[in-house]
């Protein structure tokens, strides 16, 4: 229900909005934002917007869609964090950033579709939510940052397409399904886990 217009006119001079600044529409329980936030359901990003900014929508619980555009190459620290009905996000391949925790706490994700251009899966990225079931590591991601996917309890499937495998960082699949499986290329040489992430695997 938020179209994110691509310019804006004050005083009689016109400028592009090209970024959606930290903390724009956070959800705190104290900032005047509060009652604007958590009525979000909806937001679309105009193409001229090449950065979302650190807890940027963070705290919006009822937001259930939202589109980002193939302009956008950086997401912040927490961003969408704490998004609880988000159901599905799609991380365009101009993405080559993404913040700690950016979408953590998303109860209601079921799919995400990371981007290509990723090197990296960020500390936290995909925290305590529960109903992803699956997620596929694109073959540019070479590291899988701590806790990435902790607490995903219902994470039964992760297909990474690099070979070697990514390096993948502390309890960063832990208390995940109990059936979790790790598919990698069959000529993979190598993938990186410490003792305490290696029961995630089978």
């Amino acid at each position: 229900n938020l179209v994110i217009p691509s310019t804006v006119t004050n005083n009689g001079t016109t400028y592009t909005v090209t970024s959606i600044g930290d903390g724009a529409f956070l959800n705190n329980g104290e900032d005047v934002n509060e009652v604007y936030c958590t009525s979000l359901t909806s937001i679309t990003i105009p193409n001229t917007v090449t950065s979302i900014g650190n807890v940027a929508f963070s705290g919006c619980k009822n937001l259930s869609s939202i589109t980002i555009p193939n302009t956008v190459t950086s997401i912040g620290e927490s961003a969408f964090r704490g998004c609880k009905n988000l159901s599905s996000i799609t991380i365009p391949n101009s993405v080559t950033s993404i913040g700690k925790s950016a979408f953590a706490f998303c109860d209601y994700l079921t799919s995400a579709i990371i981007s290509n251009s990723l090197t990296t899966i960020a500390e936290e990225m995909f925290f305590a939510c529960g109903r992803l079931t699956e997620v596929t590591i694109p073959n540019g991601v070479v590291s899988i940052g701590d806790s990435a996917f902790f607490k995903c309890i219902n994470l039964t499937s992760v297909v990474s397409l690099r070979d070697p495998a990514p390096a993948i960082g502390v309890v960063a699949f832990d208390s995940t399904h109990s059936s979790i499986t790790l598919t990698v290329p069959f000529n993979a040489q190598e993938y990186i886990c410490t003792p305490v992430n290696a029961k995630a695997y089978t």
